[in-house]
């Protein structure tokens, strides 16, 4: 289709900070810039001038230095921004300092708070005071087990404004989950709660932490901050002691902030695989603070006094994502729980209150929505609402669909695609000057040099299929380093082991002729059928159109001496995976994608397992049909679903 779902009006694009940033890059370096696309190249060409001014444009609190890049002799994981530069995120995030609304709060049964920038300088305050008494200092780690409140982000920000750096896990992170990420990377403090609510149920964190604190030898305190209204008996959790007494005894002062280098550690983040304990991926102050602005000012277009929200858990990288907007003087608007309590509206009920100008989530909460006929077009006043942004997954095709039919017909919706390794959406992200067009990502961020290779490793061009996406330049984004990997070795063979000096990202990904990107799902699960390589994306794409379908998950077959398709299907209610069904189900992928895209088995499950940041996890079923152990099963939110697919006598014959 080559209509646009959505063309923003000149009178919006003018209003842009894309659109001013544009003009600035015109004036100064006397170009003519006609669209994103010619943007972009200028951005791609002028990587080290783009950066400059995005330190200036976005008004970076710091020294900037002289040298803006060093190309290590063009060796790209060795590149480096900013060398002489000193800043600190946590100031930039709180140069905002008045009574304007920092953060607002909801939790699942409907319970607000908020917090002004000026209340977040006090606690901030409070908690930078009583960490550096207890002896946190530059480098040190600080962990969160946290669900998405502002204590997590208040903690945080005290913990990187003292130079330490931060790593976070979700509370419904089981014990071994916990050790396997903070065991790594040795915290002296972890910060926890009491216990948390989802779905109408309160859920227990403290037994977790009596198992947890022996086996983290590193921990000095665990400062526990009440939450799910338990009693509080903390009296037999070794090292522990409640966030009042941790606090309280400091009066605030101003927030003092230890300017640091570029690259020194912000986040330890972790991979979410589920090969072996998960990678320890190290970020930096400057790569992620410059990345995130860019991205919220330049390709969301997030102004001050915007609402933001995203739907995200503290173990997902949107978590870091979002939380960087207060640096654009923004409102973040906080949910924690299920977004389906006490009904499918809970999450539209709260950012309509308070006149959400973003809103984020994954593309698996669309696809529910559309599932169980959510349509927040009927009930309420999205009239605030600019930006609609989902990731996580693909959108595919009919999601963007549901959103302009039953979200809001004029509404920016940027699905975005990035990760964990780059902490942003940078390898594919909206803009709010260019069309959308259905099922595709709008393309490549500013100054992101994306590419898709063919199997030769050449650049393929648009409308040519799908390759790999590779990055051909390097950002600042991109990982610092991996946590314990003193020679390098494991970063380099994650993203460089197959083309040198170019960035692999491991996802099989097709350029379209708007520039813009549609997935087709990762390459080590891309299905290879008789030697042509299928992305399961196209797959599911066919299938949810099959009405009887609630979801589904896709995956190769070793068989025969070739590969073979096996579909998992989760049928809803009042529906039987009988002939007739097989037969239409096959008939709509046979006609909708190709006859080589057609399952040579479809077999009905009562769930799919994922990853806790929502993720359906194929390797995983993959290597259980095949009888290979999951090494990290604590990287799944729902382990117990794989139980259905072992030896499966359907996959016998």
């Amino acid at each position: 289709m080559n209509t646009p779902l959505w063309s923003p009006s000149q009178d919006f694009i003018e209003k842009t900070f894309l659109y001013q940033f544009k003009e600035r890059v015109e004036s100064k370096y006397t170009q003519k810039l006609d669209d994103y696309t010619a943007l972009w190249q200028w951005s791609v060409a002028n990587a080290p001038d783009f950066w400059d001014e995005i330190w200036d444009f976005c008004g970076v609190i710091g020294d900037k230095g002289k040298t803006t890049f060093d190309a290590a002799g063009g060796i790209m994981q060795k590149a480096r921004f900013f060398t002489d530069s000193k800043l600190n995120y946590a100031e930039n995030l709180l140069k905002h300092k008045n009574d304007n609304t920092a953060i607002i709060f909801r939790d699942e049964h409907g319970a607000e708070r908020s917090l002004s920038f000026n209340d977040l300088h006090v606690r901030v305050s409070k908690w930078q005071q009583a960490m550096k008494h207890m002896g946190i200092t530059k480098g040190d780690r600080v962990a969160g087990y946290m669900p998405n409140t502002p204590e997590t982000i208040i903690a945080a920000l005290a913990a990187i404004s003292l130079g330490a750096i931060w790593s976070s896990a979700s509370p419904d992170f089981g014990v071994q989950g916990v050790v396997d990420r903070f065991g790594q990377t040795q915290p002296k403090l972890l910060i926890a709660v009491d216990g948390y609510y989802y779905n109408g149920k309160t859920v227990d964190v403290l037994a977790k932490l009596k198992d947890v604190q022996p086996q983290i030898g590193s921990l000095e305190r665990i400062v526990i901050v009440p939450f799910a209204g338990s009693n509080m008996n903390i009296s037999d959790i070794p090292l522990s002691e409640s966030e009042e007494s941790f606090i309280n005894s400091f009066e605030p002062k101003d927030v003092e902030f230890a300017r640091v280098e570029f690259n020194h550690p912000l986040f330890i983040m972790f991979s979410s695989g589920t090969t072996g304990i998960p990678k320890c991926i190290v970020h930096g102050h400057g790569g992620t603070l410059l990345q995130h602005l860019k991205e919220h000012m330049l390709q969301c277009d997030v102004k001050p006094d915007d609402k933001v929200f995203y739907f995200t858990t503290c173990g997902w990288m949107m978590w870091n994502w979002l939380i960087s907007a207060l640096g654009c003087g923004a409102t973040l608007l906080l949910f924690d729980g299920s977004p389906f309590y006490p009904d499918g509206y809970a999450l539209w009920d709260y950012t309509s209150k308070h006149k959400c100008t973003l809103f984020g989530t994954s593309a698996k909460y669309i696809d529910a929505m559309k599932v169980n006929n959510i349509h927040p077009m009927d009930k309420y006043d999205l009239s605030s609402l600019r930006t609609i942004t989902s990731t996580g997954s693909p959108l595919v095709h009919e999601g963007f669909d549901f959103v302009y039919e039953h979200i809001k017909k004029d509404v920016h919706l940027a699905s975005i695609y990035g990760g964990t390794d780059i902490i942003s959406a940078s390898f594919g992200i909206g803009n709010p000057i260019s069309p959308v067009y259905r099922g595709e990502i709008q393309g490549p961020a500013l100054a992101t040099d994306v590419d898709i290779f063919d199997e030769n490793g050449q650049p393929k061009p648009p409308g040519s299929g799908p390759g790999e996406l590779v990055c051909k330049q390097p950002i600042p984004s991109m990982p610092v380093s991996f946590w314990n990997d003193a020679d390098g070795s494991r970063y380099e063979s994650a993203y460089y082991k197959c083309y040198p000096d170019v960035w692999h990202h491991g996802d099989w990904v097709e350029k379209t002729v708007h520039n813009g990107f549609i997935i087709h799902g990762r390459s080590d699960a891309t299905l290879n059928p008789g030697g042509v390589r299928i992305g399961t994306a196209e797959i599911y794409r066919q299938v949810e159109q099959v009405e009887a379908v609630k979801e589904s998950i896709c995956v190769g077959q070793n068989w025969d001496g070739d590969v073979r398709v096996i579909l998992f299907i989760v049928l809803k209610d009042g529906w039987d995976l009988d002939d007739n069904l097989i037969k239409e189900i096959k008939a709509v992928i046979r006609n909708g994608a190709s006859p080589r895209h057609v399952p040579a088995k479809i077999i009905a499950v009562s769930d799919i397992p994922r990853t806790r940041s929502g993720k359906i996890t194929e390797i995983a079923v993959r290597d259980i049909i095949h009888g290979r152990a999951i090494k990290n099963i604590e990287a799944l939110a729902n382990p117990e679903a794989l139980e259905e697919y072992k030896d499966l006598e359907a996959l016998k014959a």
